[in-house]
């Protein structure tokens, strides 16, 4: 058994994928809005509801629960229809060969901290990120801590998790992706960079950054200029600053010039 739990996560769940939830758990004696409109989506989508006290919900998961818990089964939950949930590397490929509008992949090289994870989500739904890239090993994976920070983004995101990092940036560039990786270091900014074509932006983990492999990949290195003392920005932050420039010069059709 797998459990999904706080408000948002759990509407998310039941609105994509209704099909994972076993059971919903709600907290008696709590009769607000949101614990309602719980209730009635779960009705509606036949899902099973248990009333249950306080500490029955705090021992069923660690986290904060706001007073709901999904029971699902974890290969269930991570297999969203319609085309969200858990891609594989070919499906992520074919998206890209068939997507009409300049496509737009997140990239996370080593993203470790869950909660740093949820974030990229949550940024990667709302930029309208086709999808969003990790490798097996040494990365953060979906779990009810990221489907919390997430705030339902985990669900309607396509998460791709890749062997070998450096092969699936080779099969972007095959297909016409330019990919572009952030790095302190880098000579050009972001901001005089032009985003407006279909692209892939490569963040790197939680203080070591890009690998050497995947730096090697980029067709541009790329930073955000830095004013204050400090030398970087959480990658959470980093990459929602990115996405948002992407978004922006695709909408006005061209960079800012700095």
């Amino acid at each position: 058994m797998a459990y999904v739990y706080g408000i948002h996560a759990v509407d998310g769940l039941l609105r994509r994928n209704p099909g994972s939830v076993q059971r919903l758990w709600l907290q008696s004696g709590r009769e607000d809005k949101r614990i309602a409109a719980l209730l009635e989506l779960a009705k509606n989508q036949g899902v099973p509801v248990t009333r249950e006290s306080r500490p029955v919900l705090d021992a069923l998961v660690t986290g904060r629960h706001q007073g709901a818990v999904a029971e699902t089964r974890e290969s269930a939950a991570r297999d969203a229809p319609s085309g969200t949930g858990l891609w594989s590397e070919q499906q992520l490929l074919q998206a890209v060969e068939n997507s009409d509008p300049p496509t737009l992949i997140l990239v996370l090289d080593g993203v470790t901290d869950p909660h740093n994870l949820g974030a990229c989500l949550r940024s990667a739904d709302a930029a309208g990120v086709d999808a969003v890239v990790v490798p097996k090993d040494k990365s953060a994976d979906i779990n009810p801590t990221v489907r919390k920070v997430a705030c339902g983004a985990a669900e309607t995101v396509p998460f791709v998790r890749v062997t070998n990092i450096s092969r699936t940036l080779q099969a972007l560039k095959e297909r016409g992706v330019w990919l572009y990786g952030t790095a302190g270091e880098a000579e050009k900014s972001l901001f005089e960079s032009d985003l407006t074509g279909p692209l892939a932006l490569v963040m790197g983990g939680e203080g070591s950054g890009l690998r050497r492999l995947t730096r090697e990949q980029c067709d541009f290195l790329v930073k955000l200029p830095m004013a204050g003392s400090v030398s970087s920005l959480n990658v959470s932050v980093a990459t929602g600053i990115c996405l948002f420039e992407v978004v922006r010069q695709r909408l006005a059709g061209h960079p800012q010039t700095l």
